[in-house]
């Protein structure tokens, strides 16, 4: 099944660095830390600091995976900050609703905003 996305809620945030599509973000507009909190996922590529972005923060969003991924699974902030991956040890910021093959796959994940 293909990845979709149902936003409930998006908040436009202000960029302090480049970001990707669909990289999880913090509610100060910055990209997250490895394994840390995210509110949620930027819908857009953003170039640098100081842009206006959409992110969703309720719902479900798009994500990168990290690594294959089980649907179902918690998932967490990979080491690159710009996809996910299994929880381990970190902080659960969504639960995959599609499964992940491989690095680099796109998938479907219910937020889970902290």
């Amino acid at each position: 099944m293909a990845a979709s996305a149902i936003s409930v809620l998006q908040i436009s945030l202000t960029s302090t660095a480049a970001i990707a599509q669909f990289q999880p973000v913090l509610a100060t507009g910055a990209v997250t830390t490895a394994a840390g909190n995210a509110v949620g996922f930027s819908q857009v590529t953003v170039a640098g600091t100081g842009t206006l972005y959409p992110a969703t923060v309720l719902g479900t969003s798009k994500a990168i995976a990290g690594a294959a991924i089980t649907a179902g699974a918690l998932v967490e902030v990979h080491t690159t900050v710009t996809q996910v991956v299994t929880k381990s040890a970190g902080v659960a910021i969504g639960r995959a609703l599609t499964a992940a093959g491989a690095a680099g796959d796109e998938i479907e994940v219910l937020i889970i905003p902290n």
